[in-house]
């Protein structure tokens, strides 16, 4: 069973932003891709560069001569060294992705364990000695 590591708040890691962590030892990025959480090792299978501080993007693929469609918008990373590309969600390489990949990992949104979701609570602050609800 896979161990649970606490990365940030939601709230530190807004759309488009990345948090790279050592996790038991692995240099791992979390990406918020447009709201959709993403996690892969941080190291490229050619030469192990930081992969995941290279750019978010897409990708071209040709379909007459002389002209490239550029589609799949922020689904590709690419790596900062030498340009090798990789799907975010799998891992998989753009250019073979049957033999090169990159691990990935599960990412989870999670309420804090010290949070009852069911006990409503109201801000309170200290006033002249006087202790103040706001409701």
């Amino acid at each position: 069973m896979a161990s649970k590591h606490v990365v940030c708040r939601l709230s530190e890691l807004p759309p488009g932003q990345r948090r790279i962590v050592t996790i038991e030892g692995r240099s791992i990025g979390v990406l918020n891709i447009a709201g959709t959480l993403r996690a892969l090792r941080n190291s490229c299978p050619h030469q192990n560069a930081p992969l995941c501080l290279g750019l978010v993007r897409g990708t071209t693929s040709a379909s007459k001569p002389y002209e490239v469609i550029y589609g799949r918008e922020d689904e590709i990373i690419k790596c900062p060294w030498h340009g090798w590309e990789f799907e975010i969600a799998t891992g998989r390489s753009v250019f073979n992705p049957h033999k090169v990949l990159v691990r990935t990992y599960e990412v989870t949104v999670e309420r804090p364990e010290d949070e009852d979701p069911s006990v409503e609570t109201y801000p309170v602050t200290v006033e002249d000695g006087l202790v103040v609800v706001h409701v």
